[in-house]
């Protein structure tokens, strides 16, 4: 370290500091307020008397949401700073939630569908923005972070799927849970992002100062980055199959009730948690590549237990493997993509965008599929999504001097 900066260096330490703890809350409340909703998919099914077809249908309102904020959420980022990314996300997804309550209540399914677009909306520049400050306070610390904050965000998923197996246990109406969740997210919003870096430690000011800030249509022409999205598409499929797909599979697939859904469901998600905490030190010593495909064979494995396993018990292995195995592609991806940290903004919104039509096309997919064959058999579709995640694995190799850029912080 230059003896120079020795009496910067601690102040700026404290506010990274900050910025951690405040951007793994983000991750954590992302994850929670998403499975809050997720876990309990049978009961929207039921609420409001749709076939496993319409709610495929229904679940594309989420997934559409989010898909058209992420093109807004590069530029967003970079000319606001992931602080007020982040304030508008949490607000968006608030709202959303408490139209999906009133659609339940009501039974009126097109105030459902808002709700989930509103969700899906702000689910979207919520997801950018993190993963920005999240790859900035990454850079920062010198050392591998990305896989723990989403670990965080497992870690929400997992008190979610804890919340809806208790709440359906106790018989509570999912709307009241909803409803609970969009009163604590504003609450939280405020204090959560006023610790972030924001602008004066964001790509934007890193942008301005190199001279090197470019129309967000660019990184779209960039094969690489390219790549990287269709590695996070394919590993998304996994993961987002399972979200939204692994509860009924074991309420229909194996003649079990809303509880063992929402069991099912958590056991994925712990899965993913504690691959997420534990990949970091596995990338820093095999690398990315490596643990990737390692990780995509894990989830092979996974997946062919739930679906050929034929008992609850092995099916519920599977649902670890099955975990462990989708937990790494996304956070790879996003700190892939933010390798240089002065086009973070927009090779990050462009990978979330390609990697988001796995959340687009998977659940009217996989819901048409299981309308005719059985949501068990729909399933066997994700083998396809690894399968393209395995050829762009490649692409994940991080930029030359990359490395050595981000031990030198």
């Amino acid at each position: 370290m230059n003896p120079n900066t020795t009496t910067t260096a601690q102040p700026a330490d404290a506010a990274v500091r900050r910025a951690r703890i405040a951007v793994v809350i983000a991750f954590l409340a992302n994850g929670l307020a998403f499975a809050t909703l997720i876990a309990r998919t049978p009961s929207i099914r039921d609420t409001l008397g749709l076939s496993s077809g319409q709610l495929g249908l229904l679940l594309l309102c989420l997934s559409g949401g989010a898909v058209a904020g992420l093109p807004l959420s590069g530029p967003l980022v970079s000319r606001s700073g992931p602080a007020r990314g982040v304030l508008l996300g949490m607000f968006s997804v608030a709202l959303g939630l408490a139209l999906v309550s009133t659609g339940l209540i009501t039974g009126i399914v097109p105030v459902a569908a808002v709700g989930l677009a509103f969700c899906g909306l702000g689910s979207g520049i919520w997801d950018v923005s993190m993963n920005v400050e999240g790859a900035d306070v990454e850079r920062r610390l010198g050392r591998s972070l990305m896989p723990r904050l989403h670990a965080a965000f497992s870690i929400g998923t997992v008190a979610g799927a804890a919340i809806g197996a208790a709440a359906a246990g106790l018989g509570l109406p999912l709307s009241v849970q909803l409803l609970a969740v969009a009163v604590v997210l504003p609450i939280a919003a405020f204090p959560v992002t006023r610790a972030f870096l924001g602008r004066s430690g964001s790509t934007a000011q890193r942008e301005e100062e190199t001279g090197e800030r470019r129309s967000a249509l660019a990184a779209w022409r960039e094969p690489r980055t390219l790549l990287i999205g269709l590695l996070v598409l394919g590993f998304a499929f996994t993961e987002g199959s399972a979200n939204d797909w692994i509860a009924i599979a074991f309420v229909d697939g194996y003649g079990g009730g809303e509880t063992l859904g929402a069991v099912a469901f958590g056991f994925f998600v712990s899965a993913m948690t504690v691959g997420r905490m534990f990949g970091g030190s596995m990338l820093e010593r095999y690398g990315r590549v490596a643990v990737l495909r390692a990780t995509a064979l894990l989830a092979v494995a996974g997946l062919l237990l739930v679906l050929l396993g034929g008992s609850t018990p092995v099916a519920l292995v599977g649902a670890l493997l099955w975990g462990v195995g989708a937990s790494l592609g996304f956070p790879v991806g996003m700190s892939a993509a933010a390798d240089d940290p002065a086009h973070a903004a927009a090779r990050v919104s462009v990978v979330s965008s390609v990697g988001y039509t796995a959340f687009l096309a998977g659940p009217p997919l996989i819901g048409l599929l299981a309308e005719h064959s059985g949501i068990l058999r729909a399933l066997f579709v994700v083998l396809g999504a690894l399968v393209l995640g395995l050829l762009a694995v490649g692409a994940a190799r991080p930029l030359p001097g990359a490395e050595q850029a981000e031990r030198a912080h």
